[in-house]
């Protein structure tokens, strides 16, 4: 027993990397326990010690050795209980600490179960969770698939590590072109912002230091090689690559890109920016839903408001208290962009410009919801689907499809 236990201690030293004089503090305290309850008095000064060179265990009480084939038992088994759990604890500490390291990197594991739409990825070593929070809307796995996630969080629990992954995270599409494009590795390319909604699409700012580097062109690759590979990943979400600029005005006219900007107006210390731009084009500038302003919105980090011409025109007569008049406005050209992933929305042919209350079920009531959601032009409403209008408190279902027939029509 114990020379035995000598080599095994000196084993685990070697190949697990736990103190051999640790595992020798816990199992002479394992022991002077188990000591106690053999002889049936838990207050008794019992010690028990182990000879660092022999591997010899005494037990001691008040000074005397105490010999009994009991403790001879008891000894080895306590001994085997303790190394296992020191040996668990000491790996459990091991994952922890290099999963802690790696958060804010991508990893990879393989679907082992699922829990209330959770997933639980088996990385070799551990766990990790993939919770339904983080999971992309239109993702589906099943048991053996393997994926790819960013790590979000590693936290100590009584069970071991938990490790939290992500793959709605804009960081993981972020981590995707970092490990793709060479550039932004050896800090040439320089990832400036990034906006994402999970599934649909991601708004990526990119900037190089060298002039020579084009930071669009590296993001996207030979023949769109590299931004596909990450469309790919991403189950085709759509991508938007546009470059970064310190003119405020550019990098709009980019986030904003295929659509044509007639005019930008900042307000410094609001932090807002009014964008007109010709009729035929306020669809696009919106986006699907408002998602193309609102990412682009994120993307620069001011609030951001899309008007047509005709309509900015009429609220400017408004405020001046005259008729409408249309403004002389040049148009700008559209900024330089990639994209990938799936189509432009095509631009809605624009009809007559009209109040709210000209829309079927629209009173005085619902004119005042919608304005309050933020449309507040016909031509947005015609952008809307049933289920947006749905979603507003107030507007029910057969109303929210008569509005939409009614602005379409119009």
């Amino acid at each position: 027993m114990n020379e035995e236990l000598l080599t095994v201690l000196e084993h685990i030293e070697r190949e697990k990397g736990i103190d051999k004089e640790f595992l020798f503090k816990a199992i002479e305290s394992a022991l002077t326990s188990a000591a106690r309850k053999i002889m049936g008095n838990k207050e008794a000064e019992v010690a028990a010690t182990i000879d660092r060179a022999t591997g010899e265990i005494k037990i001691l009480s008040e000074g005397k050795e105490i010999r009994s084939a009991e403790f001879g038992r008891i000894a080895a088994q306590t001994a085997k209980q303790v190394i296992i759990q020191k040996i668990r604890e000491a790996e459990r500490d091991i994952i922890f600490e290099e999963y802690q390291k790696r958060i804010g990197t991508i990893t990879s594991g393989t679907v082992h179960r699922f829990e209330k739409g959770d997933i639980v990825l088996d990385l070799g070593k551990t766990e990790a969770v993939l919770p339904k929070s983080q999971q992309c809307p239109r993702e589906r796995y099943k048991q053996g698939d393997r994926v790819r996630a960013y790590i979000l969080e590693v936290t100590k629990t009584s069970h071991g590590p938990q490790i939290i992954l992500s793959r709605s995270d804009a960081a993981f599409v972020k981590k995707l072109f970092e490990i793709e494009v060479p550039e932004i590795t050896e800090g040439i390319v320089e990832i400036r912002s990034v906006s994402r909604e999970a599934g649909e699409r991601t708004k990526l700012a990119v900037w190089s230091k060298d002039d020579k580097v084009d930071p669009v062109g590296a993001c996207v690759g030979m023949r769109g090689s590299r931004v596909k590979d990450i469309v790919r990943e991403l189950q085709g979400e759509r991508v938007d690559i546009i470059r970064w600029s310190d003119d405020l005005k550019e990098y709009v006219k980019a986030s904003l890109s295929p659509t044509e900007i007639m005019d930008i107006k900042i307000d410094k210390v609001n932090k807002k920016i009014e964008v007109i731009v010709p009729d035929d084009q306020l669809s696009i500038g919106i986006g699907k839903h408002g998602q193309n302003i609102r990412l682009a919105s994120k993307l620069i980090g001011w609030e951001m408001d899309i008007r047509g011409k005709e309509e900015k025109a009429k609220l400017t007569a408004e405020a001046l208290g005259g008729p409408a008049k249309e403004e002389a406005v040049v148009p700008e050209p559209a900024a330089e962009s990639s994209e990938a992933g799936s189509k432009e929305e095509e631009p809605t042919e624009k009809g007559p410009e009209g109040k709210l209350t000209d829309i079927e079920g629209v009173g005085p009531k619902a004119e005042k919801i919608l304005i309050g959601a933020g449309y507040d032009t016909v031509e947005k409403i015609k952008v809307l689907t049933v289920e947006d209008l749905t979603k507003l408190d107030g507007i029910g279902q057969k109303t929210a499809e008569k509005i939409i027939k009614s602005a379409k029509g119009l």
